[in-house]
């Protein structure tokens, strides 16, 4: 009966441990992902971004933190991060501060965002091509 009780307490044991691992291995994939935006998607990718003043942006959202806006022929770098799928804040290398804008979508399913001044761009993320091998 001791033997079958032994058995019995390092099968649960053995049970705790794996849960835990895979709970462990479901956390690391959640974070690997990194950040994800308000279409669900993760936030690193390539957008379009035109804005109240009707200035069409292509912004590179980089994995490293990065991004560069370019307009035409101009382009701007700084750093990103993504604090919720609703809040999406940047800071170009020439600005001191991190602004933030707030992200949603509007009853006809277009996502807007408004920055800390009230203006409000469109956000359209780019399909990514996919490269032949």
């Amino acid at each position: 009966m001791k033997k079958i009780a032994l058995i019995a307490a390092l099968a649960v044991v053995t049970a705790c441990s794996q849960a835990a691992d895979e709970m462990e291995a479901v956390e690391e994939t959640v974070e690997a992902a990194g950040p994800v935006a308000l279409d669900g998607e993760p936030s690193t990718g390539t957008y379009r971004i035109v804005t109240a003043e009707g200035t069409e942006i292509t912004q590179e959202v980089r994995a490293d933190g990065t991004y560069t806006n370019t307009v035409g022929e101009e382009s701007e770098t700084g750093t990103w991060e993504q604090k919720s799928p609703e809040v999406f804040c940047s800071k170009s290398d020439d600005e001191e501060e991190m602004g933030c804008s707030t992200e949603s979508l509007t009853e006809d399913g277009v996502w807007q965002s408004v920055d800390d001044d009230g203006a409000v761009s469109t956000v359209e993320r780019v399909a990514e091509e996919a490269t032949a091998e």
